[in-house]
């Protein structure tokens, strides 16, 4: 979850981010990938939109709403490239409430 505000004069939210990954189950490890590092890429995000007016203090909203999709979007394209060989993402999900939520699969 992230305290992620709109616009100045706006309002802020507490969205709820779902990262869904694919690739083959490791013999040794039993994972995909080492869950640790993935939180890792994920909290690395967060931050960059945490408390944060996403139109004005992120550049990824300077030429797009910051709609549900495109904080969708916007997870999509930032970990895409840091997963390792032969994982891939299957799918992000932002909820923005319990009723208004945009799923995302590139």
């Amino acid at each position: 979850s992230s305290g992620i505000n709109a616009e100045y004069g706006g309002h802020g939210h507490n969205y709820k981010v779902e990262v869904r990954i694919q690739g083959v189950v490791d013999e040794y490890t039993g994972m995909v990938m080492d869950i640790a590092i993935l939180k890792k890429e994920i909290q690395l995000l967060l931050d960059e939109v945490d408390h944060k007016f996403l139109d004005k203090d992120v550049p990824f909203f300077a030429d797009r709403p910051s709609t549900v999709e495109n904080i969708c979007i916007f997870f999509w394209e930032r970990l895409e490239n840091k997963l390792p060989e032969g994982v891939k993402l299957q799918k992000i999900k932002v909820h923005e409430t319990d009723k208004n939520i945009a799923a995302y699969k590139g």
